[in-house]
């Protein structure tokens, strides 16, 4: 049997061109609300699974205050200049490290402070009115977690509530590593104080931040184009850093740090990175299976704020219209290989088949859920009659 090659996670920087909105009357926020009833309302075809699985991306968090990829204000529009770093030059680089560090120590505090938004709020609510059973997400600001903790949820790409380390695998909270940076590097975390006071980093307005040219990117980074990154420290592994772990041929690893903590070469091990699957690394299989096995229990697709450009989520979208389950997709911008997904589509369907809309979640979702409940509710009395019935049988 040929082994799978592992999923990579890559960036795709090209701006999408949106797709047709289907049914054509979804163009509305009322029109949109009725397209996703009767998504959620009809079963789906065949011996399908009546339950749906939710995809979602950058954009259902931009509403908490974060930047996406390819918004109105995403980084790829805004910040031309961007580039992600990858997986091996992290691993490689100790200048890279120090860079990326240093970048992520500014981005911390204004992603730890945001909290999910309705939108988050309204997948609780579908998962509570037996709408949605599994959530896969490619976002790593742990705002599902948060926002329905009794509702599966699937963290695709990581997360980066946690460290971990590439040698030993050790997972440490971020918020601890947070304070080592901030006392290994002094001048940087007055920077940070300074640049909270001045509320640059309260914005994603691109022309309101104008402390220094902060730029905030998805993955909550700062880019601070002068900053001396050369001097910023971070600490090892302390797990390491105690007892050196052993190489493949049964030596040990050096890990060395500094009278004050930091990691320092000639160091070999003992390296922490952000717990997120980085670009250029592989997603763990467990993880990739665990995504298959969500679709293959489903009935239906519910895509999120997300454009599919990241193969890792546009081969789960593609799984699922395989399997031939009916797809809905909400997001403000194109979409990978949307037109496959509506193709076979029955003329004239109002959104039982597919559904495709440009609205911002946390308007459309939570006004889906109060019309998803009004029509659960017009159906209670007649279901609790019938139960009433039943039960005076049972007493004859």
């Amino acid at each position: 049997m040929a082994m799978r090659k592992p999923i990579m996670r890559i960036p795709y920087t090209d701006l999408l061109v949106p797709g047709p909105i289907v049914p054509a009357s979804a163009s509305t926020l009322p029109g949109a609300i009725s397209a996703l009833t009767r998504f959620f309302t009809t079963p789906p075809p065949g011996d399908l699974p009546n339950s749906t699985v939710v995809l979602t991306g950058a954009g259902l968090s931009v509403a908490s205050g974060l930047a996406d990829y390819r918004g109105v204000k995403g980084t790829y529009r805004v910040n031309k200049t961007y580039r992600p770093i990858y997986y091996h030059e992290f691993l490689s680089n100790h200048e890279a490290r120090k860079r990326y560090w240093a970048r992520s120590f500014l981005g911390w505090s204004s992603l730890h402070k945001a909290k999910p938004n309705g939108g988050h709020h309204a997948i609780r609510d579908l998962g509570d009115l037996g709408f949605v059973k599994d959530v896969i997400t490619q976002n790593v600001d742990s705002f599902h977690p948060r926002a329905h903790p009794g509702l599966s949820t699937l963290e695709l790409h990581g997360y980066l509530r946690a460290t971990v380390c590439t040698t030993c695998k050790s997972e440490y909270p971020r918020d601890e590593f947070q304070n080592q940076l901030a006392r290994l590097n002094p001048r940087w975390a007055l920077l940070l104080e300074e640049a909270m006071a001045s509320g640059a980093l309260n914005t994603e307005d691109p022309m309101e931040k104008r402390f220094r040219g902060l730029k905030t990117n998805p993955d909550g980074d700062v880019d601070l184009p002068d900053a001396p990154y050369t001097t910023f420290r971070y600490p090892p592994c302390p797990k390491c850093l105690h007892r050196p772990p052993l190489k493949e041929g049964g030596d040990k690893h050096l890990v060395k740090a500094d009278r004050e903590g930091a990691w320092e070469l000639p160091s070999t091990a003992g390296i922490l990175k952000p717990a997120v699957v980085m670009f250029g690394e592989s997603i763990a299989t467990q993880v990739k299976t665990a995504a298959e096995d969500a679709i293959d229990s489903a009935g239906k697709l519910l895509v999120l704020g997300t454009s599919l450009a990241t193969y890792s989520a546009w081969r789960i979208a593609k799984r699922a219209n395989d399997r031939g389950m009916p797809i809905a997709i909400v997001n403000m911008g194109g979409v990978r290989g949307e037109d496959h997904f509506f193709k076979t589509l029955t003329e004239g369907q109002q959104g039982e088949e597919g559904v495709r809309v440009e609205q911002a979640t946390d308007e459309l979702l939570p006004a889906l859920v109060s019309r998803l409940r009004r029509e659960q509710h017009i159906h209670m009395p007649e279901a609790a009659g019938e139960n009433l019935t039943t039960f005076k049988d049972m007493l004859s």
